[in-house]
C-alpha cells in the first residue's frame, strides 16, 4: 500500500488522480489532501476519502474545514497554509507526493518533498521554471524520484532510454503542441480575444491557468524551460511543433535517425496512470485510441510573431539566472488580470517581453533569492497593468 499526497486534489490534476488512486484502491491509500481555500470541495473528498491530513493554504478556509469535518465525526487532522502543506509533502509515512499546485505557490512543498527522498509527481511547471538548477540538487541529494505529469514529457520519459538523458544517443527532444484555440486566428481577431473564448480548449480538460496558457503559447514554452532540466537538453536541442490533433505526445530523435513517439488520446490520467505505478502499468480508465478513427495526423511550425511568449520563454532559458523565475511570475500574474478583464490577450506577452528587459537578472543562489525575484517581478507587473489603464483611460 502507498500513501499518497495530493497537493492541488481541488484542482483538474488533483481529481484526475483521485480518480486513478480510486480504480486501485487495494494498491494506493490518499494520506493527505491539499488546496488553496476551497473548503466545500476539500470537505466532499475528506468525506470520501479518510485521509489522514488535509491542508488549505487560507488560515480562515482551515478553521472553517475544521469544524465541518467535527460534524461529519471525521478523524482527518485539518493543518493550514505553507507549513501545512510542506509537512505532508515530507512526513515520513508519505511515498508518493502528486505535485499539482499551479503557480509558485506549489515551490516550498515540492522541495520539501525532493529534501525527503519522495516519489515526485511533478505537475507543477512553476518548480522547474523557477528553481530548476535547485530543485534537480535537491532531488538528487534527497535521493527523490521524479517523474514528470506533463503530458510531454511523460511521453519523452516512456521514449527516453532507461534513466538517460539526451545524451545517451539522442539527438533531439520534440514537444508537441495543439497550438490552442486560436491556432488560425489573424493577429488581428487576437486582438479581440475574450476570457471566455481563450477557456475553451479544442482538446484538453485544464484548468484555467494552464488554459490560457495554451492559448499563448506559453505553456510551451514553460515546457521547453522543464524540458531542459528534465533530460539535460540544451534549448537548441528542443524543438516545438504544431499538432492539433494531441495525438502524439512528444517524440525523442536518437542520433541513428529512429524517431520514437507516445501516442494516445489526451486525457491525463494516462501520465499519473503511469507516474504512480512506475515502472509498472495499471489501468488509468482511459479509452484506448482508435488510429483508424483518427484517420490523419498533422503537424507545423509554431508562429512565434503571433504567439511570442514561445519566443520568450526560450530567451529566458538562454538568459538564465533569474529570468525564468520573472517570466513566470509576471505571465502568472498577467494570465489572472485577463481572466478578470484587466488587461487584453495581446498585453500578457507584452508585459512579460518588458520585464525580462527591464528588471535586473541575476545568477540564482537560494529558494530565498528567487522567492525575492518572484516578488519583484510580480511588483512589477501590477505596475504595468496600472499603466495600462491609465493610457487607455487616456485615450477614451
Amino acid at each position: 500500500m502507498q500513501n499518497v499526497t495530493i497537493l492541488g486534489s481541488t484542482g483538474t490534476i488533483g481529481l484526475q488522480t483521485l480518480d486513478v488512486i480510486a480504480r486501485h484502491a487495494n494498491a494506493y491509500k490518499v494520506y493527505a489532501l491539499a488546496a488553496n481555500s476551497n473548503v466545500e470541495a476539500l470537505l466532499k473528498q475528506c468525506v470520501q476519502y479518510n485521509p489522514v491530513f488535509a491542508v488549505l493554504v487560507d488560515e480562515t478556509a482551515a478553521k472553517q474545514l475544521r469544524e465541518k469535518l467535527k460534524a461529519h465525526h471525521s478523524a482527518t487532522q485539518v493543518l493550514a497554509g505553507m507549513d501545512g502543506l510542506e509537512q505532508v509533502s515530507s512526513d515520513a509515512q508519505v511515498n508518493i507526493v502528486m505535485a499539482a499546485i499551479v503557480g509558485a505557490a506549489g515551490l516550498k512543498p515540492v522541495m520539501a518533498a525532493a529534501h525527503a527522498g519522495k516519489r515526485i509527481l511533478l505537475a507543477n511547471k512553476e518548480t522547474l521554471v523557477m528553481a530548476g538548477s535547485l530543485f534537480m540538487r535537491a532531488v538528487t541529494k534527497g535521493g527523490a524520484t521524479l517523474l514528470p505529469i506533463d503530458s510531454e514529457h511523460n511521453a519523452i520519459f516512456q521514449v527516453m532510454p532507461t534513466g538517460a538523458n539526451i545524451g545517451a544517443g539522442v539527438s533531439k527532444i520534440i514537444l508537441t503542441a495543439s497550438g490552442g484555440p486560436f491556432r488560425t486566428f489573424t493577429q488581428q481577431q487576437l486582438e479581440n480575444v475574450t476570457p471566455e473564448l481563450a477557456l475553451k480548449h479544442p482538446n484538453w480538460v485544464m484548468g484555467a491557468k494552464i488554459t490560457i496558457d495554451s492559448a499563448t503559447l506559453m505553456n510551451k514554452g514553460l515546457e521547453v524551460i522543464e524540458a531542459h532540466w528534465l533530460f539535460n537538453a540544451k534549448p537548441d536541442q528542443i524543438e516545438v511543433v504544431v499538432h492539433p490533433q494531441s495525438i502524439i505526445h512528444s517524440m525523442v530523435e536518437y542520433v541513428d535517425g529512429s524517431i520514437l513517439a507516445q501516442l494516445g488520446n489526451p486525457d491525463m490520467r494516462t501520465p499519473i496512470a503511469y507516474a504512480l505505478a512506475y515502472p509498472n502499468r495499471i489501468a488509468s480508465g482511459v479509452a484506448s485510441l482508435n488510429l483508424l478513427e483518427i484517420a490523419k495526423l498533422e503537424f507545423e511550425a509554431p508562429n512565434t510573431k503571433r504567439f511570442p511568449c514561445l519566443q520568450l520563454a526560450y530567451d529566458a532559458l538562454a538568459l538564465g539566472g533569474t529570468a525564468p523565475a520573472i517570466l513566470n511570475a509576471v505571465n502568472e500574474l498577467a494570465v489572472a488580470a485577463f481572466l478578470n478583464k484587466q488587461i487584453h490577450f495581446l498585453d500578457i506577452a507584452t508585459l512579460v517581453a518588458k520585464a525580462l528587459d527591464r528588471i535586473k537578472l541575476a545568477p540564482v543562489t537560494s529558494l530565498e533569492q528567487l522567492i525575492a525575484a518572484d516578488a519583484e517581478a510580480r511588483s512589477f507587473a501590477r505596475t504595468s497593468f496600472a499603466k495600462l489603464d491609465s493610457k487607455r483611460a487616456l485615450k477614451a
